[in-house]
């Protein structure tokens, strides 16, 4: 991690500016085509779930700005985000489950594995007070949603983005589903949300060079 020269950063003036929101966070859906994605995680009889989960945490990390985080009147740069996620319990509630990314793919999936069977019988739904290098995630299996909105404290502080996707469909032979990215106006631009969608769609039509390569990013 390392604190930001504000001075010197040339988004400066437009963390200021959206800074001063009261609700500074926006949010962009957008289709994106898993059709190969979910053939290839089919054929390797793959949890498409913690596939996607992969996919999403791998672009986060690759873009710097889903990795600023606002802290009192400066902004620091995380070396890695993890994923905290939602995971639904056997008392059909939710909790929050917190994991370890891992760049390489193999490792990521058994460590979410592991966190999923650990917390399956439990409900647990307070946040960790302070920690800020995560990438809320959630997923919404019941409905191809065209827009979503996460709950977020009037605090501009709060600066964690928080993705979620939908159920898949069906659209002109190919397979979409829906995803949503939501961020802190004052470090994430539009620019940089379409680069996520760009770069998560770039992954997701060749994940199987992904698992072969088994992850094979350094320095995350």
């Amino acid at each position: 991690m390392k604190y930001i020269d504000m001075e010197n950063w040339p988004r400066k003036n437009h963390y200021r500016f959206f800074k001063a929101f009261d609700y500074p966070h926006f949010n962009v859906c957008a289709n994106v085509d898993v059709t190969r994605f979910s053939q290839v995680v089919s054929e390797r009889k793959l949890s498409f779930f913690k596939t996607f989960l992969y996919a999403v945490m791998r672009t986060a990390n690759e873009l710097k700005e889903f990795r600023y985080r606002i802290r009192e009147d400066g902004v620091v740069e995380h070396d890695v985000v993890h994923p905290s996620f939602t995971l639904m319990t056997s008392e059909d509630v939710f909790r929050f489950c917190k994991a370890q990314y891992n760049a390489k793919m193999n490792a990521f999936l058994d460590e979410i594995a592991r966190v999923m069977e650990a917390a399956k019988d439990t409900v647990y739904i307070e946040d960790e007070p302070g920690r800020d290098n995560l990438l809320y995630v959630t997923c919404l299996p019941w409905v191809s949603f065209t827009s979503v909105q996460h709950p977020i404290h009037f605090d501009a502080n709060d600066s964690v983005p928080r993705i979620a996707w939908g159920k898949f469909f069906e659209e002109n032979g190919t397979v979409k589903i829906p995803l949503g990215v939501q961020a802190h106006h004052a470090l994430v631009d539009g620019v940089h949300v379409g680069q996520f969608f760009e770069r998560i769609q770039e992954h997701l039509d060749r994940i199987e060079h992904l698992l072969d390569e088994d992850g094979g990013m350094d320095g995350f």
